[in-house]
């Protein structure tokens, strides 16, 4: 059955898109999660997926044209399916009342009870939408990322009862990648909370409402019950189709939120984390202001529009920023629960609730491990003109580059060598990435997260040290962006720090490869026909079989081991 997909809200502040680009053409196969489009908003040029599998039937935007949001975006269903009805529908301004229409027939159908009973629910629907007072919202809890099915309240920002404004943050919502902030695009009082702090909920599960005071708060529950939030009996293809219109348009409007509070270094909370809207932060790059120097002064220290009209340059010495900025990263998180030791002769357990990013890690890494034909190359480089070139390097004032930001540069060139590599399994098809996008993995206190240097084939040593630094330390305390979790073409895991001498690592799909680095270790090695005391590292290539083949891997290991082994040539 034929889809309609329109175009989405990609921030908050979004009103129309321009299809910047197509990634997929009428009469290709779609897969869910595929990327249809590069879709170009106010803020940022984002990728669009598919939440639907079939045939792209149909175009309804073209490349370099702009649309408003929920304007008519690409029709995907089965090849051959005449889908004229839903483009004059589209057209009119009816596509979606036709396609929840055409929806509530075929499950009805498929359940065996009649049309007549079809459109009495249909009509029982709108009777409880109508039950909504005007002026009072039912928020719901957001797709924050592209992997959440659930979040965890961390913190309430407004308490029940508030005041609140459009813009005003309500709540941190933990991910399974990350802690946002949430706001609100409602203005009115806090009437209603439904996931207190500490609790998870699914994704749409009643966060909030919203309205004028004195409202009666479980009438608009009873009546927006059946209006937004999907019955855990729903099929799948239903819940699919809620979540890429209003779920895609809140998760990706939250996700904006989110970005703009992964800052560190400001006045505006005593964390050091920046809270600023949208709007702030754009005013912000385009007149070159540094956030850290703006007071702000919106709902909790929040910088707003006119922070950034008042602001006033000031001699406010750099170095405190640099001392803020330097010490984040080295804050080591503290385990939130453990099972304590019991007694001599007793016996105990603690039983502890797994959190998102557990879960997630979880399910992505028996994905990758069971779905992909891993195998391993491992050889030993000789890191000793490595280790003179970073004391050198090192000498230089305020430069600090490690042995990892080394090993991260030579696999980004190795990776130019040895495109192979740098590929992505699709079934039918390998997609070869042009560019270099090499994820970092970073322990946390509940595992695992994998910030994304962008372009790091293009990057100096000291720039990839000094991102890798700032991606590590707000990874610890949870304040990176999905955004800056996306997209890695590679990963390199290092656990040479904790003494690891060699492993092996599960690839970060959907990455062909992952690098795994042990210590550096001092031992006797055979130079120019001598015993010598060197230092050596051991480095543990994972690849896809069915895409890096055997002598692929090997070689890509070499042209790496001749950069790290002489590290001048990464210069040339």
């Amino acid at each position: 059955m034929a889809e309609i997909i329109k175009m989405p809200r990609l921030s908050d502040t979004m009103e129309e898109g321009t299809v910047a680009k197509w990634l997929k053409q009428v009469g290709d196969k779609i897969e869910e999660g595929d990327i249809l489009a590069e879709i170009e908003t106010d803020k940022a040029t984002m990728e669009f997926e598919s939440f639907y599998e079939g045939t792209l039937l149909h175009i309804g935007i073209e490349e370099g044209d702009g649309a408003p949001v929920d304007a008519l975006l690409a029709i995907v269903g089965e090849e051959g399916e005449d889908i004229s009805g839903l483009i004059d529908g589209a057209g009119s301004g009816d596509a979606g009342a036709g396609e929840d229409t055409k929806e509530t027939v075929a499950e009805e159908a498929a359940t065996g009870d009649g049309s007549e009973d079809a459109e009495t629910a249909s009509g029982d629907d709108a009777g409880g939408q109508a039950e909504v007072p005007e002026g009072v919202e039912i928020i719901r809890m957001p797709r924050l990322s592209d992997t959440m099915e659930e979040g965890t309240v961390a913190s309430w920002i407004k308490k029940k009862g508030d005041a609140v404004e459009e813009g005003d943050i309500l709540a941190e919502i933990e991910t399974d990648k990350a802690t946002m902030e949430f706001e609100s695009f409602y203005s009115g009082t806090l009437l209603h909370i439904g996931i207190e702090e500490g609790e998870s909920a699914p994704v749409d599960a009643v966060l909030a409402v919203i309205g004028p005071e004195g409202t009666d708060v479980e009438a608009v529950l009873s009546a927006g019950s059946g209006s937004g939030k999907p019955a855990a009996t729903e099929e799948k293809g239903a819940e699919a189709k809620k979540e890429s219109s209003e779920e895609k348009a809140a998760s990706t409007g939250g996700a904006a939120a989110g970005r703009e509070e992964a800052r560190s270094g400001g006045s505006s909370s005593g964390d050091g984390r920046i809270f600023i809207s949208p709007l702030a932060r754009k005013m912000a790059e385009e007149k070159g202001i540094d956030l850290s120097d703006v007071e702000g002064t919106g709902d909790n220290g929040r910088i707003v529009k006119r922070d950034i009209e008042n602001y006033t340059p000031s001699a406010k010495p750099a170095a405190s920023v640099g001392e803020g900025a330097a010490k984040a990263p080295a804050e080591q998180a503290v385990p939130a629960s453990a099972a304590s030791m019991a007694p001599a002769g007793e016996e105990s357990v603690e039983e502890v609730k797994n959190s998102q990013m557990r879960k997630v890690i979880a399910k992505r890494l028996s994905e990758s491990k069971f779905t992909a034909p891993h195998y391993y190359l491992t050889i030993e480089v000789d890191m000793s003109q490595a280790m003179a070139s970073r004391a050198r390097i090192n000498e230089l004032p305020d430069t600090k580059v490690s042995f990892n930001d080394m090993v991260v540069k030579a696999c980004a060139m190795a990776l130019r060598k040895h495109p192979q590599v740098n590929t992505t399994w699709n079934g039918d098809t390998t997609k070869y990435n042009g560019h270099v996008h090499i994820g970092v993995a970073v322990a946390v206190e509940e595992g695992l997260v994998v910030p994304v240097l962008k372009f790091t084939d293009q990057m100096s040593l000291t720039a990839i040290g000094a991102s890798v630094k700032d991606l590590a330390g707000r990874a610890r305390n949870k304040k990176l962006t999905p955004a800056e979790m996306e997209g890695s073409t590679f990963t390199v895991s290092n656990l040479g720090m904790f003494g690891i001498r060699e492993f092996t690592s599960i690839i970060n799909q959907p990455n062909s490869a992952i690098l795994s680095v042990g210590a550096i270790v001092e031992k006797p090695v055979v130079r120019d026909g001598q015993i010598v005391v060197g230092h050596t590292m051991t480095i543990t290539l994972a690849c896809d079989h069915r895409t890096v083949d055997g002598a692929t891997g090997a070689q890509f290991l070499q042209t790496l081991r001749a950069y790290l082994e002489h590290p001048v040539t990464m210069l040339a």
